[in-house]
């Protein structure tokens, strides 16, 4: 038989025996096969995220001297800049802080109100039948000039504008106009608010009430001139309390927290937070202290001090960005 007649006749018995529809049933099983397995895969594949769109900044950071958010631009020895937006993706930018001095202070002092001029602070104090405007030694914490409120005025605020000084009440709506040397009252004045923390920006007076407000007044006639309302990254920012202005910028405490807001004057944007957490440590608690509140600038020296309702001390300090 020949070459070509054995193919054939091997082809005859191969068709006899169904192995053709047998092939074609593999080949169809193995492109069905196929399919179900790329089906697969893409359900069980992970859904690719742009990890661009994720905050590299560090919202909260550690306590005390632990590194701060990367998305800082205040540096390690602040200059206090001009107020600018200061945000990383959408986050409000967190600060930690160095103690650079640590002097005395009254702790029976309920401080509402602090500043710094000509060497000395200038505290107010509050509690009903305990409310004092006070000057103060910094290096001794001795008070060397006592002026004490009626015992129906909640004392609060307090800020030095020209030979003035000027102190809020909590809830009489009555504010107070001293001397500045000689702490004689010369005059009352009302607002329609409750009084918490008073500062000023050398044209205008800046004033709290508690609430996310800042209400700015004629600092001769105590009329409200504007008002903005604070607001960071999450939303608006309640219980502005003690105020100072420093170099552009508005610094303010926030009731019952461990932080600073640094606020745009201009926009009521928070520039970023100070976190004071741990500054008063547990050995100075043990007579009963309150909240931080009270911040005074020495413009000369460029110091910040801060302190709080009966705390033991007052700390100078600086501002850190560990990142950089």
């Amino acid at each position: 038989m020949t070459e070509q007649g054995i193919y054939i006749a091997l082809y005859n018995e191969l068709r006899k025996s169904g192995f053709w529809l047998t092939l074609v049933g593999i080949m169809l099983l193995a492109v069905f096969a196929s399919a179900c397995s790329t089906a697969l895969e893409a359900v069980d594949s992970p859904v690719t995220v742009n990890s661009t769109a994720a905050s590299s900044c560090t919202t909260i950071p550690e306590p005390v001297d632990s590194a701060v958010s990367s998305c800082s631009t205040i540096p390690e020895i602040i200059d206090y800049p001009d107020s600018t937006n200061s945000t990383c993706n959408g986050t409000t930018p967190v600060y930690l802080y160095r103690v650079v001095n640590t002097y005395p202070h009254d702790p029976k002092a309920f401080t509402q109100g602090l500043v710094f001029e000509n060497g000395f602070l200038y505290e107010g104090t509050g509690i009903f039948k305990r409310s004092t405007l006070r000057k103060v030694e910094l290096e001794t914490g001795n008070v060397v000039q006592l002026y004490e409120l009626p015992d129906n005025y909640f004392g609060e605020g307090i800020t030095i504008y020209e030979d003035r000084i000027i102190q809020l009440t909590w809830q009489s709506r009555e504010g107070f106009v001293y001397d500045r040397d000689s702490f004689e009252l010369l005059q009352k004045f009302d607002y329609p608010t409750e009084g918490w923390g008073i500062t000023h920006d050398s044209r205008q007076l800046i004033m709290s009430d508690g609430t996310a407000n800042l209400y700015f007044l004629d600092p001769e006639t105590f009329v409200e001139t504007g008002k903005i309302q604070v607001s960071d990254s999450s939303g608006p920012v309640t219980r502005l309390n003690e105020l100072e202005y420093i170099n552009g910028v508005i610094y303010a405490n926030i009731w019952q927290t461990d932080r600073i807001a640094r606020i745009s004057p201009d926009t009521g944007e928070v520039i970023c937070w100070i976190d004071l957490e741990g500054l008063l440590k547990p050995e100075d608690k043990e007579q009963k202290v309150d909240v931080l509140n009270g911040i005074a600038y020495d413009a000369v020296e460029d110091r910040l001090f801060v302190t709080g309702k009966l705390w033991p001390k007052l700390f100078e300090i600086i501002p850190v960005d560990t990142s950089n």
